[in-house]
Formats: structure tokens, sequence, C-alpha cells
């Protein structure tokens, strides 16, 4: 009767130089993106060059704990899957990425359906945000535009208002150029063919900004931390040295 044998026994040893990475990446080359595995490739694709652009989300983060800490606003709009990701980005900020801290002022602009739905009937569709960031937006605030297209009507008026408003214009979009980068103040933008895969590269890029606007709220705290106990030692120094004066006087 033959032994069964052990999975660690019927497993081969992959032949060297063959990882994951190797194998990935032999796949995007034969895998359309049509196909269930081939969206996989794509997004790996897509991902590389995205990468390089890590400091841009770096600095965002880090400008929007500035900018919420000292009391300003982000304001976040986009249309259909582009607006959940918008709302995902403010939940965070209002909620908490990771680790509990203070809730910080963030608003999805196509949330309010009773503010879209009226603006959109009075106003038309391409005030839909415009109209909400010179309600909320002020000189110093952040607003925050996502666009796999990078082309929408009502997100270019929303870019123009905030820079009339004074506020920082970043926006997140598919392949550049195009217009929402340009009227933009700084643009994040996804080098891929496919929607799905910009939506899903700037999920990734919402997590990397709070991250970052995390990281940086930590570090302030700690310099915060710090100066307070360099206060206290140095008051406490100073005491021991007027204690010694009285004494030597006395």
């Amino acid at each position: 009767m033959t032994t069964p044998k052990t999975a660690s026994q019927t497993t081969s040893k992959a032949p060297a130089g063959s990882g994951a990475g190797s194998a990935l990446r032999g796949a995007a080359a034969l895998l359309p993106p049509g196909t269930v595995a081939g969206h996989c490739d794509e997004l790996l694709r897509a991902l590389a060059p995205f990468r390089d652009q890590a400091d841009t989300a770096q600095r965002w983060g880090e400008r929007l704990a500035r900018a919420l800490s000292g009391g300003g606003r982000l304001l976040a709009a986009g249309n259909g899957g582009s607006a959940a990701q918008a709302q995902h980005l403010t939940a965070e900020l209002v909620g908490r990425y990771r680790d509990d801290r203070p809730p910080f002022s963030a608003i999805a602009l196509h949330a309010d359906t009773s503010s879209t739905t009226a603006i959109a009937n009075d106003y038309g569709v391409d005030e839909l945000f415009a109209r909400q960031v010179r309600a909320h937006g002020r000189e110093g605030d952040v607003l925050m535009l996502l666009s796999t297209s990078g082309a929408s009507a009502n997100l270019l008026s929303a870019a123009e208002a905030g820079r009339e408003a004074g506020m920082a214009v970043w926006a997140l979009t598919g392949p550049a150029p195009n217009p929402l980068a340009a009227g933009s103040d700084e643009a994040l933008c996804v080098r891929a063919a496919s929607t799905a895969t910009v939506q899903e590269l700037h999920l990734v890029a919402v997590h990397m900004v709070c991250a970052a606007f995390d990281a940086a709220l930590e570090a302030a705290a700690a310099g915060g931390r710090r100066a307070a106990a360099g206060g206290r030692a140095g008051g406490a120094a100073g005491s021991r040295r007027r204690a010694a004066r009285r004494g030597d006087a006395g």
C-alpha cells in the first residue's frame, strides 16, 4: 500500500529566478485585458508608473494635515464611481483611517441629495459642485476632484470656483493630458487604458494620502510633546538655579 504524501512532499520547488513577480510579468504579457486574470495584469502594469508618483500623495497628505489641523476643510467631488471614491476619502478623515485620532472637517459634495438636485434643477448639472464650492470653500481649504476621464464639465467648473476661492485644487484623473489636470494646481494621473483600473488606483491614492495625513499628524504631535518636555525640563532647571541663588544669598 502506498503511503499518501503530505502537501510539503508533493509541492515541487520552483526553478531559480521564477518568483511570483516573474510569473505575473509573464502572465501580463500573455493574457488579454478582457479576461478575468487579465484585469489583474492590467492593474499590475499600471501600478509601477503610478508608484513613481507616490511623492505626490505623500505631499498631499502632509499639506492636508496642516490645513485641516489649522481649522481648514477638505471638499471632495466626483461623478459615479469617482463620487464613491470621494466619499471614501472624506469618511476616512471624519472617521479614521487606521488608528484613532480626532475627526477633521471633510465634505463629499455629491452626498447632499437635496442640494445637488436643487442646484441641478435650478442652475444645471455643470454648476452641481461649483455652487457648493462657493458656499463651503474658504481660502486655504483643499478641493479634491476625482475623474477617470479628466473631462467632466461639472468638475472643471468646480476647479475654477475653487481657484477663485483661494483653495488648493488637486485632481485625481486618468491618463494625462486632460482638462481637469490642466485646470488644477496639482494632479495625480493614472496611466491606464480602462476606467476600472483608473478607479482602483484612485482608491490606492486615497489610502496613500490618508497614510501620509496620519503620519504628519503624529509627527507634529511628537514634536509638540518634545517641545513641552523640553520646556518643563528648562523650567525645572531654572527653579533649581533660583533656589541655589537664594541659598547663597542667605
